[in-house]
C-alpha cells in the first residue's frame, strides 16, 4: 500500500538515492556530481518542519524486486524561500522521483498533497524552479495550475550546455482551499 507521510531520519539514505538518480539525467537538478546522506544530514535536521517539511510516498508492501518494505518511491520538500522573513508565506518545492516509479502518477500524488496541505502550513504561495528542457515537470506543474512566473535565460551550464530555468508559481486561494477541506 502507498502512502503519503512526513519523513524522518530513516528514509534520508532513499531521499539521497532518489535525488542521485537524477543528476546524470540532467533535467531535474543543478548538481552535477551525486551527494552524500552525510552532506544532507544538516539541510534534514535543521528543517523547520512546521513550515517547510518533507514528505515521502512509500510502498510498505514487501518489493518482489528489491525486497523492502517501506520503500521510499519519491519525495517533496518545501524550502523557504529568499531567507528573508517578508516572505515567509512562500515556499519552494523540490520533487524527486525514484528512477523505476516514473511515469506512474507518484508526481501528481505528492504535488496535489503539498498543494493541500499548503494552507496548514500557512503557505500561501507555491514555487518550483524547473529548467525550460524539462517537459515532464512542467507539463505537471501546469496540470496543477502554475504559471510561469519568471524565466531566467541561461542560467545554468550542463555538460557545456547552457540552460534556462523557468519559475513557476502558484497562488493558493487559501479560504476556498480550507473551505473545501471542511
Amino acid at each position: 500500500m502507498k502512502k503519503i507521510r512526513r519523513a524522518n531520519l530513516e528514509d534520508l539514505e532513499q531521499i539521497v538515492d532518489i535525488y542521485n538518480d537524477s543528476i546524470p539525467s540532467r533535467i531535474a537538478t543543478g548538481d552535477l556530481q551525486k551527494i552524500t546522506v552525510e552532506s544532507r544530514l544538516k539541510w534534514f535536521q535543521e528543517r523547520d518542519t512546521n513550515h517547510y517539511p518533507i514528505w515521502v510516498m512509500e510502498d510498505n508492501t514487501s518489493s518482489l524486486t528489491t525486497g523492502f518494505k517501506n520503500q521510499v518511491l519519491g519525495w517533496v520538500s518545501l524550502q523557504h524561500f529568499y531567507g528573508r522573513p517578508a516572505y515567509q508565506s512562500t515556499a519552494e518545492i523540490s520533487l524527486y522521483i525514484a528512477e523505476q516509479c516514473r511515469g506512474q502518477g507518484i508526481g501528481k500524488k505528492l504535488l496535489g498533497y503539498v498543494i493541500e496541505e499548503s494552507p496548514k502550513l500557512e503557505l500561501t504561495n507555491l514555487l518550483g524552479f524547473i529548467f525550460a528542457h524539462n517537459k515532464p515537470s512542467l507539463n505537471l506543474f501546469k496540470k496543477y495550475k502554475f504559471k510561469q512566473w519568471g524565466y531566467l535565460p541561461k542560467v545554468a551550464k550542463l555538460d557545456n550546455i547552457e540552460r534556462d530555468l523557468i519559475i513557476m508559481g502558484l497562488h493558493l486561494d487559501c479560504k476556498k482551499t480550507q473551505d473545501n477541506s471542511t
